[in-house]
């Protein structure tokens, strides 16, 4: 794909995705700004606030804290419980799975020492809304034995997902800067960089942690813990080669094994980064990618589904969401068919398959009793 702009533009998406056009006018409109050398659009391509999410964008002598967005640090970790999957028990577990939502009540000040956090946040440990979850997952089918064993997994127990950010410290970042700079660059090096730079990488370290704790808090509800397999940040300002990496829904190719889920009623999987990373900007896809825009889903989609119909999937999971309009917006058919976005990175060459995940619990939201 050629734009006029200097910018090289590249799609990883096959003629099967569903590639909005509004999408690819964003990435190329994107790919225009000063400084820009690449514009990447992964196979789950959407179009977002003026910017596309599922898209990587590389600059020289310039970066821009915009196209990283407020939620700084958004990611995926992936834990091994010690539930076995034959002792699953989905309703007893559903009601033990409280509000989450709520500031944790546990060691707030041994949590902060183990995480090396300078200090304590009541948001810290909660999942929040929009696309964030947390789920209990079954290994499907594994594809590649000898990864599947390097990584610590095993068949033999449930694994918990968690995608969350920076929630409310990864806004103020944003809303600092725009105050100042609006939609424009930060020159490299000059203070305002450097100072920026300094709290994104905060806003990185407390996602993290929030991860870590909202899997803690989940897992302790059942009585168990975890073993953390893997954790990717999908919202980042990265340095690469001579410049910057902007990643606005990309997964890192360069850190390990990735977690590409799907919606909550449709298969996730694990997989590892391979071949010509240069050619996708070392950036994967991060999920299945929005098909329908929030605004159109409850007027879309509620004369075919009842709430109750919602709270049980396809393949028999159970789904914890007591906000009605965010049922109905995060419901599996919002998204695009995750296997067409992993077969795209196969196919072009980025990634092998380790494993695929299955559906328990997916947790979104619940009311305080």
């Amino acid at each position: 794909m050629n734009t006029s702009s200097p910018t090289e533009v590249r799609l990883v998406a096959s003629n099967k995705n569903w590639i909005e056009g509004s999408a690819l006018e964003q990435l190329k409109q994107t790919a225009s700004l000063p400084g820009m050398k690449l514009a990447v659009g992964l196979p789950d391509l959407h179009p977002g606030r003026g910017n596309p999410i599922g898209a990587t964008f590389y600059s020289e002598g310039i970066f821009y804290p915009y196209l990283v967005g407020g939620d700084i640090g958004c990611g995926m970790g992936l834990w091994q419980s010690q539930l076995k999957v034959r002792k699953t028990k989905r309703d007893r577990w559903v009601q033990k799975l409280g509000n989450l939502g709520s500031p944790w009540q546990g060691d707030r000040e041994a949590f902060v020492q183990e995480q090396k956090l300078p200090q304590w946040d009541d948001a810290l440990g909660t999942i929040g809304g929009g696309n964030h979850f947390a789920e209990l997952q079954k290994i499907e089918v594994v594809f590649d034995q000898e990864l599947f064993e390097k990584a610590g997994l095993s068949k033999d127990y449930l694994q918990l997902m968690v995608h969350s950010g920076s929630r409310g410290l990864g806004q103020a970042i944003l809303r600092r800067h725009t105050s100042r700079f609006g939609a424009a660059g930060l020159i490299c090096g000059s203070e305002e960089a450097e100072s920026y730079l300094q709290k994104h990488n905060y806003a990185l370290q407390w996602a993290e942690a929030n991860r870590q704790l909202i899997a803690k808090r989940f897992l302790d509800a059942l009585g168990s813990q975890g073993q953390r397999i893997a954790d990717i940040n999908h919202n980042t300002l990265t340095p690469w080669k001579q410049g910057w990496l902007h990643r606005k829904g990309a997964a890192p190719g360069d850190k390990g094994i990735v977690l590409i889920p799907g919606s909550r009623g449709s298969l996730s999987y694990i997989v590892r980064p391979i071949g010509d990373l240069d050619f996708s900007a070392c950036s994967l896809a991060h999920g299945a990618g929005r098909k329908w825009n929030r605004s159109q889903c409850k007027a879309r989609f509620s004369p075919r589904f009842r709430v109750k119909d919602l709270q049980q999937t396809s393949l028999g999971s159970r789904v914890i969401c007591e906000d009605k309009e965010l049922l109905y917006e995060e419901l599996p058919e919002a998204y695009k068919n995750i296997d067409v976005v992993i077969q795209d990175l196969v196919d072009f060459g980025l990634i092998e398959v380790i494993a695929s995940l299955r559906p328990v619990i997916s947790y979104k939201t619940r009311r305080s009793k």
